[in-house]
């Protein structure tokens, strides 16, 4: 009997297929593009499932998933992570997925109790409810912990073969990897953004100012220093040369860039009204991100679709700097 796994390339997914193989099924996998998780390395998480033989489909999140990140119904974690509606999501499409391909259930490498907000029983139990996958999702690392579902019940799998794998420790996991010749694992890590402080606190106003969310505003949060200087004006300030030039790569037709004329620094992306004394400040901040005395008037240059002009302005120190912050810094 065939199975589909949501497949992250982590330790855990990569066990679940090993271990659902085991008890008797055949495996194709899912991967979901996500715009929050950091360090997506596509080609490896192909890779890897070569190396297990399985066949791997990718699905991008986009559009209706930025919406249920700014409004989950069943709200959020410790910071801005709807750990139990972005399941619920990503099962309701790995659903309709499984039986385009001919599969009977699903398979994730979730264990039970590892993870405080979504893999608590009661998480697990409203995540299959409302993602319609009661008795359909099978979580092989931690099954004898739960309830058999339709695949052990019916013999497509042998629940003998199943784990009893609990809590936050990754023991088992690592004697499990090793049993099964499997080396070349990632280290477990928070890759979610939307669980880092700083990150939720930029999309947190992202979510307050903009009634609508793009690929390129989530790219956005990224790369730079935020800055909220009006409901209606934001600037990017990049940290680096390398994020000057995504800043630079990612700017709207409608956008300014701006760069101060005689001293090295950032670029600044200014997103907004063009009002005159907010592109003022944003001129003023962007020369506080230089070595221009605060006394001394300083040409930045500020350019659009092509278009540029220029503004003298006194820098701002960075004391004056920090309280347009859309995070504590």
């Amino acid at each position: 009997m065939k199975a589909l796994a949501l497949f992250s390339g982590g330790l855990d997914s990569i066990l679940a297929v090993k271990v659902v193989e085991n008890a008797g099924a055949t495996v194709e996998a899912v991967h979901f593009i996500n715009p929050f998780h950091q360090n997506q390395n596509h080609t490896i998480i192909s890779d890897t499932a070569a190396r297990l033989g399985i066949k791997l489909h990718f699905i991008e999140l986009t559009g209706e998933y930025l919406e249920l990140i700014a409004h989950p119904e069943h709200g959020y974690g410790k910071r801005m992570n709807p750990c139990i509606d972005c399941r619920i999501y990503q099962l309701k499409l790995a659903r309709q997925l499984m039986e385009k391909i001919g599969a009977a259930f699903l398979v994730t490498g979730e264990v039970l109790d590892q993870r405080p907000n979504s893999q608590r029983r009661d998480a697990m139990d409203i995540v299959e409810r409302d993602a319609g996958v009661r008795g359909l999702l099978l979580r092989p690392l931690t099954a004898q912990h739960l309830r058999p579902t339709l695949p052990e019940i019916e013999n497509w799998v042998d629940r003998k073969k199943l784990l009893d794998i609990k809590g936050r420790g990754r023991t088992q996991q690592i004697e499990l990897a090793a049993k099964y010749g499997i080396t070349d694992y990632p280290a477990p890590a928070g890759g979610c953004l939307l669980t880092n402080e700083e990150y939720s606190l930029k999309i947190r106003d992202l979510f307050r100012y903009h009634r609508q969310i793009d690929s390129r505003n989530i790219e956005l949060l990224r790369w730079g220093r935020h800055l909220r200087l009006a409901p209606e004006a934001k600037i990017i300030v990049g940290k680096n040369e390398a994020e000057n030039e995504k800043l630079a790569a990612l700017a709207a037709v409608d956008d300014y860039t701006l760069q101060v004329r005689d001293y090295a620094g950032p670029l600044t992306l200014y997103t907004g009204t063009d009002e005159p004394q907010l592109l003022e400040l944003a001129a003023a901040i962007t020369a506080g991100y230089t070595k221009a005395p605060v006394d001394q008037p300083v040409v930045v240059t500020l350019s659009r679709s092509g278009d540029e002009k220029n503004l003298t302005v006194n820098a701002l120190d960075r004391e004056t700097i920090r309280q347009y912050f859309v995070y504590k810094v």
